[in-house]
């Protein structure tokens, strides 16, 4: 996230949304992860998650993937830690947060300039990235281009 340079903070309101956050509590570890509410209507009754595209599902559905998981002699499994962080995404003033470290310190605006947990096209856009990346890399690592392509 980086923070929003006063001459960038009054932008009119169909160039920007302001996301409220909500801590989700990890079941693994005492820790909170947050969360941003994608759905939460403004004032003008509209949410973000209203005017972003879902995009299709990329995603090849379990059965299949459970069938072709069996024709390997080896299988391996990956979890990306913090898929969404990983990304950055270019429209940042429509993931737009105010925040403060602790309650001493001023409130600042920010943008997220990585994808949000809680918005609606976040899964599209994570599996759209990996499926990409193994497209530009298939010259480099043919094998696991098409595993990533066709395993995933």
């Amino acid at each position: 996230m980086e923070l929003i340079p006063e001459n960038e903070i009054d932008v009119p309101a169909s160039s920007s949304f302001y996301l409220p956050p909500h801590p989700v509590p990890n079941t693994n570890r005492d820790k909170f992860r947050v969360v941003f509410e994608g759905s939460a209507k403004s004032s003008s009754g509209v949410s973000l998650n209203d005017k972003l595209m879902v995009g299709p599902q990329l995603q090849t559905d379990l059965t299949t993937l459970l069938l072709r998981f069996r024709t390997h002699k080896i299988a391996i499994t990956a979890d990306i830690e913090k898929m969404y962080r990983q990304i950055t995404q270019q429209y940042s003033d429509f993931q737009r947060i105010v925040w403060r470290n602790s309650p001493f310190e001023p409130i600042q605006d920010f943008r997220l300039t990585r994808i949000a947990y809680g918005t609606a096209s976040a899964p599209y856009l994570a599996i759209k990235f990996l499926q990409q990346l193994a497209l530009n890399e298939a010259n480099n690592f043919p094998l696991a281009s098409k595993a990533a392509l066709n395993d995933f």
